[in-house]
């Protein structure tokens, strides 16, 4: 690799990892900026987790390389400053909420004062002020899932990886949670975030990585996807063959029934061309209804239907 870059969180090129005959992440190749948040997708089964343990040197790589916040993986150094937040999580359930945090501060090396203190914040901003002498056990998933979130923040992280935060949570969680994403990211932190929830994904994310058979398939900005994409309903009279194989020229995916017809086009500006093709093709237009591409569908455009998120 070359030398490290200040404005990159993480980067990675050909990280690889088997386990026996088990090829679980083939080719690994992406970079993380610094202050983004930067969503991983992909189906299951597709090398997300394994991806993760590796950027955090919980499991060695079989071949490549990388560096987080500038350093290699087999470096302390390079986990002082991260935080991690995993989808499925065993917390010492016989500690309460404030002993639990101070743990974990003192894990990272907090002063006695700077964790008790980062203890109280932390369950202040994740909505658990109150519950700091109760004892985890005694907590529903949705406040364990908040919890994890706090302990996931203690030491101040600069990149924080975050695996189905909003798991378990209500919708309010969800904003809370979400607040919490942007606030990270105003003050300068790197959010690395996988989430099955795309609508979540979707309104928190920059960019986002498509992963799948281990490989990472495109990486882009969030809002160049969504901008460049639209759905286009049709409802006409007089959809023959013939015209609709002549719709080529906007669009490979034509899917018509009967008098409807759905296409994916490119942006808004083709909307009145193919309008004007269809009528002098003879078709009487009813209605066209332009619709932006969700996430979903860039997922499915982009992945296939061989998984499920």
């Amino acid at each position: 690799m070359n030398q490290p870059s200040p404005d990159l969180a993480i980067e990675t090129h050909g990280l690889r990892k088997v386990f026996g005959e088990k090829v679980a992440v083939e080719d690994l190749t992406l970079e993380v900026r610094r202050g983004e948040v930067f969503g991983f997708l992909g189906p299951n089964g597709a090398g997300k987790t394994t991806s993760v343990k590796m950027l955090l040197g919980l499991v060695s790589p079989t071949a490549g390389e990388a560096r987080v916040m500038g350093y290699p993986l087999d470096e302390p150094a390079a986990r002082k400053k991260v935080g991690f937040l995993p989808e499925h999580f065993r917390f010492h359930d016989w500690l309460t909420a404030q002993e639990f945090l101070e743990l974990h501060g003192e894990l990272y090396g907090l002063t006695r004062d700077d964790r008790r203190q980062r203890a109280v914040e932390m369950l202040d901003l994740v909505g658990l002020g109150g519950f700091a002498g109760q004892r985890l056990r005694t907590f529903s998933k949705g406040m364990l899932q908040r919890v994890g979130l706090a302990q996931a923040l203690i030491n101040r992280p600069e990149l924080v990886f975050l695996d189905e935060p909003t798991s378990g949570l209500d919708p309010v969680g969800r904003l809370r949670v979400r607040d919490i994403i942007r606030n990270l990211r105003e003050q300068g932190t790197t959010v690395f975030l996988n989430s099955h929830l795309l609508s979540e994904v979707e309104i928190t994310c920059d960019r986002v990585a498509f992963i799948n058979r281990g490989k990472v398939v495109r990486i882009s900005a969030l809002k160049g996807l969504m901008d460049g994409g639209i759905t286009l309903e049709v409802h006409a009279h007089g959809l023959t063959p013939p015209i609709l194989a002549g719709l080529a020229r906007w669009s490979q995916d034509v899917r018509a029934d009967g008098e409807s017809l759905t296409l994916t086009i490119e942006g808004e500006g083709e909307i009145a061309a193919i309008n004007r093709y269809l009528v002098e093709q003879g078709v009487e237009v009813y209605a066209l209804c332009p619709q932006h591409v969700s996430l979903e569908d860039l997922f499915v455009q982009v992945i296939g239907t061989e998984g499920v998120l």
